[in-house]
């Protein structure tokens, strides 16, 4: 399997230096008569529009019956946008097949977990396991490359859409036993790896396996563990098969897919290597007031997955969607802070689903850039004022953001520590993660998302929300870490099990214990409400609002100190007197540790303590060199290249201290030695330029 290539990363570079930041959106002229194509193109003249994805669900059109090929109207539409100086991200229509495909062949439909097999008709209805849907895809990709890959409009292509599907049909069950054959060799591998010695599970061949579908009671862990990782890897297949395909036709431009951010289905970072720039769809619901913390995790991630090169964001919406049980509209100054919150976090490229608005279809309700209302509309209004923006900012482009703090996240310990047969469902991965990163984002600290075992040198800081799965490796990288002089928190529950989802032996984190100085014996979820803790010695943590809410929840661990200094304890219950967060010093760094799910105040005082131990500091200047302190509400501080971006998410006016007079790229005006952010609004400041 090849991969992303140097050519492709360098042409994406090319057009963002040429073009400025991306911005556009998904185009479907298919849905509309002939004569509004030249009126789409003026009016994205207008605002500012340089890239635009065509083809996305084009399949029907362009073969409209088996081996038919009808590309007359593509060809138009690729004319008209690059006479009007509008680049395109050219899409396989692979990811909705046409009906005809699945009536003929229903075996390319998928199967769910219940053995009911799907029927054609919405979008994304085939099966990444069948041999006839990909034959018919490539056939189909093969076509519009060859066509396409020198046309001068084409500078970008999207394989498929949101690849997501799962099927547990009987082709999923002969690609995932091929699948681990290659990963275990022999079926005593498999069986070992599966602990198939429990309920007497064990498989003489490999033939007698199937998907994990719907059984009498649980499904064998290790096994359901397996096949979600066969099923990012065979969707995985599918885009390179795909891409691949256009690369053979002589195609140099770069070749990407839209991941979905912290989506279940896929691991996005083994699929990061295979895609030339990461591309990804956000929709922030605005009804949720921690939305502007939670999607800059997933921007901070979709950053780290390329390595801290731009990324593209994809899709999102301009105002409302229709997916949701009830839509809340963004307004234009919601929809303006989103954009540049991406850009603030290493994006090159701002777009959404879509341009037009559909009259018609299951979308119909989803907002597009040019509402059915027409122009004269504050909707359009707004994303031609996006449009202006964003090109004052190509200093911006190709720059990065510098991040001292690592949080570790991986997929195959998100899905391991989640499964049915735990100790609580009340405890999940991501909750965890993105209320430690919350944290950060409060302070104005941008972070790397990395995967245990990633390499941590060079990071001031690194936090362990919930790492259910722990390697060997992943210990010696934070061992080694520490001892270099970086300072680590681990929360609960981490460290519990190995890549097979196995329980490690011996006291809990078993390969961390030397590391954090503390061992457990059992994992206690904790009765309804709180639990207080006891703050011990002379800690006695202090938070804007004056002593930290010294209480835990959901779930503690029966712990002992192994020689770190115990900072509380349980304070009642059956772990009273037990150590709940200690610290160790190892080398020139330490390592705290959570025995409990800490309350918002508790876990603000471990985040801050050990960003202030670390000298950790955030995007905005603070007297003496300080460690981040806590930002005023609702405000978000980056730093990105020789930008400072100030964003207020909140409802009042904040005033920042500036370290000198620069210049709003926004306005094009000099700022004095502090500035004020009105709600809602936003400060681009080059610190480098002050005329």
């Amino acid at each position: 399997m090849s991969s992303s290539n140097p050519t492709g990363r360098r042409a994406f570079a090319s057009l963002t230096a040429e073009r400025g930041i991306l911005f556009g959106g998904d185009y479907n002229p298919e849905q509309w008569p002939r004569e509004v194509w030249r009126e789409d193109v003026e009016l994205m003249r207008r605002a500012g529009v340089n890239l635009v994805t065509v083809g996305v669900f084009s399949w029907a059109m362009l073969e409209p019956r088996p081996g038919a090929r009808d590309f007359g109207w593509l060809d138009e539409v690729l004319d008209l946008l690059h006479a009007g100086g509008i680049a395109v991200d050219l899409a396989t229509p692979t990811a909705s097949p046409p009906p005809w495909l699945g009536v003929r062949h229903p075996e390319i439909l998928p199967v769910d977990a219940d053995g009911v097999r799907l029927v054609a008709g919405s979008r994304n209805q085939f099966s990444p396991a069948s041999r006839v849907y990909r034959e018919h895809a490539l056939a189909i990709t093969r076509d519009l490359a060859a066509r396409y890959a020198t046309h001068p409009a084409v500078r970008m292509w999207h394989v498929g859409n949101e690849f997501g599907q799962l099927d547990f049909g009987d082709e999923a069950a002969r690609e995932f036993r091929t699948w681990l054959r290659a990963r275990y060799g022999t079926i005593d591998g498999l069986n070992e790896a599966w602990a198939t010695a429990f309920w007497s599970q064990r498989y003489d061949d490999f033939d007698e396996i199937l998907p994990p579908r719907r059984m009498p009671y649980l499904v064998n862990p290790t096994q359901s563990l397996d096949f979600r990782r066969y099923s990012s890897d065979q969707l995985l297949h599918c885009y390179t098969e795909l891409r691949d395909a256009i690369r053979d036709t002589g195609a140099t431009q770069p070749i990407t897919t839209n991941f979905m951010g912290l989506f279940a289905l896929a691991d996005y970072r083994s699929w990061a290597g295979e895609v030339d720039v990461i591309a990804d769809d956000q929709y922030p619901d605005p009804a949720d007031p921690h939305s502007p913390a939670d999607i800059a995790l997933v921007q901070d991630l979709m950053r780290s997955l390329g390595g801290g090169r731009p990324w593209l964001l994809m899709e999102q919406a301009v105002s409302s969607t229709s997916w949701r049980p009830h839509n809340l509209p963004k307004s234009p100054a919601r929809a303006r802070l989103d954009s540049l919150q991406a850009v603030a976090r290493g994006a090159d490229g701002v777009c959404f689903f879509q341009w037009r608005q559909s009259r018609a279809g299951s979308e119909r309700f989803h907002s597009a850039m040019l509402p059915l209302a027409g122009p004269g509309t504050e909707v359009f209004e707004g994303v031609c004022r996006q449009g202006a923006e964003l090109a004052a900012l190509r200093d911006v482009v190709g720059t990065t953001v510098t991040a001292e703090v690592a949080v570790l996240f991986d997929w195959p310990g998100w899905w391991a520590g989640e499964q049915p047969g735990g100790l609580t469902d009340r405890f999940a991965t991501l909750e965890q993660v993105r209320r430690w990163y919350r944290e950060l984002w409060r302070r104005g600290v941008a972070a790397d998302v990395v995967a245990p075992g990633d390499d941590l040198t060079g990071y001031r800081a690194v936090l362990m929300p919930h790492s259910y799965v722990i390697e060997p490796d992943a210990a010696t990288a934070l061992r080694d870490a520490v001892a270099a002089g970086a300072h680590l928190a681990v929360g609960p529950f981490s460290g519990v099990a190995d890549a097979r989802g196995h329980l490690l032996t011996g006291r809990s984190p078993a390969l961390l214990r030397e590391l954090v100085g503390v061992s457990g014996e059992e994992w206690c979820p904790l009765p309804d409400g709180v639990t207080a803790l006891r703050a011990t010695g002379d800690w006695a943590p202090e938070t804007t609002g004056g002593i930290a809410d010294l209480t835990v929840s959901i779930l503690g661990e029966k712990l002992r100190s192994d020689g770190a200094e115990v900072l509380a304890t349980f304070a009642e219950g059956l772990l009273a007197d037990r150590p709940a967060l200690t610290r160790n010093p190892v080398g020139r760094g330490s390592a705290r540790y959570l025995g409990a799910v800490p309350s918002d105040d508790l876990l603000a005082a471990v985040i801050g303590e050990t960003l202030a131990e670390a000298g950790v500091r955030g995007a905005l200047p603070t007297e003496g060199g300080a460690s981040a302190p806590l930002l005023p509400d609702g405000l978000e501080a980056v730093r990105r290249g020789p930008l400072l971006f100030l964003l207020n998410h909140g409802g009042e006016p904040v005033s920042v201290a500036v370290a000198a007079e620069t210049i709003d790229l926004l306005t094009d005006q000099r700022t004095g030695a502090a500035v004020v952010v009105a709600p809602g609004d936003a400060r681009v400041l080059n610190e480098r330029r002050t005329t």
